[in-house]
C-alpha cells in the first residue's frame, strides 16, 4: 500500500519500486503527473515487452553476458508472463507506475537475482521503443488484412450489381452515367493503393532499435544482428541516436496511413449518408446498421455511417495530435514522448473498429436498380453524345453548343445503346483480384515470417546448445 506524509510526499511500498526515483520519497502530484497513463495504455505494449526481453536474455546469453542457466530460468519465466500478459493478469500496481517496472519486478519475484541482471545492456528507452515497434508490426499485419478484406467486399459488390447503371455526381448533382460496379471498384482501387503503401511502412517498422540503450549505445559486447533476427526483423537500426530520435517517427508513419486508408473510406461513408436520403433514394441502410428516433417513430437514422464517418476523421485527428507531440524536439531522448503512446494505441484500436464494422456493411447495402435507372435522364448523355458528334469530325466546341441547344428546347435524344459502351459497366474487376491477392500473400508472408521467429524464442538455449545449434 501507499502511504503519504502530511507534505503529500509518498513512499508507494518502497522508493525502490520507483527503478528511477533514486531512493527518493516522491511527491503524489508529481509521481500521477510523470506517470499519467502509462498503467491504462501499457497492458496492450505487455506481451511484446516481455517477447523483447525474451529476445533480450538470449541475445545476454548467445553473447557471453549472461549464464546459459540463468537464461532458461529467465526464459521459463518470461513464457508464463507473455501468457498473462495476453490475458490480462499481469497486473501494473500502481505504485510500479509502468509496465516495464511491473515486468521487471515480475522476474525478480519468480526467479530471484537472476532477474535483475535482465536489464544489461538496454534502456527504458529502446525497451519501449522496442515494444512499440513489435506492437505496431503486429498491428500493421492486422489492419492490411482488414484493408483487403474491405477491398474484396466492394469488388464482390461491384461484381454482384454488374451491368446496373448509376448516376454519377459532381458537385452533388447528377453529371454523366455511371454503374454502380464503377462506383464500388472506385472504393477498391483506392485501398488497393493504400495496400501497396502499407508496405513502405512495413520497411520502417521492420528494423530492431534494440541495444541503442538510452540513445548512445551500449559499452559492452552485444550482438544486435543476433536480436533482430531473433524477433524476425530484417535489419538493424544502427544509429542509436537516430533510434531514439525516431520515437515518433515511425509511429506517425502509421498513423498517417490509417488517416489516408479513412480518407478512402470517409468518401464512401459520405456516398450512403446521401444517397440513402428520400431525396436520392437510391440506396437503403439495413436496418440493423440503423436507429431509430427517440421521438419520431418513422424515422431511421443512420447512426452508424455517421460515427464510421467521424472515425475517419478521428484518425486524421489522432496522427495530428502525434505529429504535434513528435516535432519540435532535439534530437535524443526527452520524457514529451511518454505522451506520444496514448494516440498511437487509439488510433489503432479505432481503425480496428471502424474496419470490422465496415466489413459487416459493404456488402449488406441495397441498391434500388429501378429508381437508378429513373435517374439516369437523357441529358445524363450530354457529354457522351458531344464527343460522339466531335468523333464525326464537328469540332467538339460546336458539337458542345448543338447539344446544350437541344437539350434546352426539349428535342434531345441520345441513343443510348450506341452510347452505352462508352460507360463503363464492369470497371477493372479482374485486375483488383490480381491485386488484392498479391497483397494477401505478402501480408501472409510477413505474419509466417515473424510468427516462426517468435515462437522459437521459447526454445531453450541448453536445447539448442546440445543441438549445436
Amino acid at each position: 500500500m501507499s502511504a503519504e506524509s502530511e507534505s503529500g510526499q509518498v513512499n508507494v511500498g518502497g522508493a525502490a519500486d520507483q527503478l528511477w526515483a533514486g531512493g527518493q520519497a516522491l511527491d503524489r502530484a508529481i509521481h500521477e503527473f510523470t506517470v499519467d497513463e502509462d498503467p491504462v495504455l501499457d497492458p496492450v505494449l505487455m506481451p511484446w515487452d516481455v517477447i523483447g526481453s525474451a529476445a533480450h536474455v538470449r541475445m545476454l546469453e548467445h553473447s557471453g553476458l549472461l549464464a546459459t542457466a540463468d537464461a532458461g530460468r529467465l526464459l521459463d519465466a518470461l513464457r508464463e508472463l507473455h501468457r498473462e500478459a495476453r490475458e490480462g493478469s499481469l497486473r501494473i500496481r500502481p505504485e510500479q507506475e509502468d509496465g516495464h517496472t511491473a515486468l521487471e519486478q515480475a522476474l525478480s519475484d519468480r526467479v530471484g537475482n537472476a532477474g535483475r541482471r535482465v536489464h544489461l545492456g538496454r534502456s527504458r528507452n529502446d525497451q519501449v521503443i522496442l515494444a512499440l515497434r513489435l506492437y505496431l508490426r503486429d498491428a500493421l499485419l492486422h489492419l492490411g488484412g482488414d484493408v483487403a478484406d474491405m477491398a474484396s467486399a466492394f469488388v464482390e459488390f461491384g461484381e454482384r450489381h454488374d451491368g446496373m447503371v448509376m448516376p454519377g455526381y459532381t458537385h452533388m448533382r447528377r453529371a454523366m452515367p455511371s454503374s454502380v460496379s464503377q462506383w464500388s471498384l472506385a472504393f477498391a482501387e483506392g485501398l488497393i493503393e493504400e495496400l501497396e503503401a502499407l508496405e513502405s511502412v512495413w520497411a520502417r517498422l521492420d528494423r530492431c532499435p534494440l541495444g541503442a540503450a538510452a540513445g548512445f549505445g551500449v559499452p559492452l559486447p552485444i550482438d544486435r544482428e543476433h536480436t533482430a533476427e531473433l524477433l524476425g526483423f530484417t535489419r538493424v537500426q544502427r544509429n542509436p541516436i537516430d533510434v531514439i530520435s525516431s520515437r515518433g517517427r515511425h509511429e506517425l508513419a502509421l498513423l498517417q496511413w490509417l488517416a489516408s486508408v479513412g480518407g478512402v473510406l470517409e468518401k464512401y461513408l459520405w456516398d450512403l449518408a446521401v444517397f440513402s436520403t428520400g431525396e436520392y433514394g437510391i440506396v437503403d441502410l439495413p436496418e440493423a446498421f440503423t436507429t431509430g428516433s427517440s421521438i419520431m417513430p418513422q424515422k431511421r437514422n443512420p447512426d452508424v455511417v455517421e460515427l464510421a464517418r467521424a472515425r475517419c476523421r478521428e484518425l486524421r485527428g489522432l496522427a495530428g495530435q502525434l505529429e504535434q507531440l513528435a516535432g519540435g524536439l532535439p534530437s535524443s531522448y526527452h520524457r514529451d514522448s511518454q505522451l506520444m503512446k496514448a494516440p498511437v494505441l487509439r488510433a489503432v484500436q479505432r481503425a480496428r473498429g471502424l474496419f470490422a464494422v465496415l466489413k459487416r456493411l459493404i456488402p449488406a447495402v441495397v441498391m434500388h436498380p429501378e429508381r437508378l435507372q429513373a435517374a439516369c435522364s437523357d441529358e445524363l448523355y450530354a457529354a457522351h453524345e458531344a464527343s460522339r458528334r466531335a468523333s464525326e469530325g464537328l469540332p467538339f466546341r460546336d458539337a458542345y453548343a448543338q447539344v446544350g441547344a437541344e437539350i434546352r428546347n426539349g428535342s434531345f435524344k441520345p441513343d443510348r445503346d450506341q452510347l452505352s459502351t462508352a460507360v463503363d459497366q464492369n470497371g477493372r474487376a479482374p485486375a483488383c483480384w490480381s491485386e488484392i491477392t498479391a497483397a494477401g500473400h505478402w501480408l501472409e508472408a510477413r505474419r509466417v515470417q515473424t510468427d516462426r521467429c517468435l515462437e522459437g524464442l521459447w526454445t531453450s538455449p541448453e536445447d539448442e546448445h546440445s543441438a549445436g545449434v
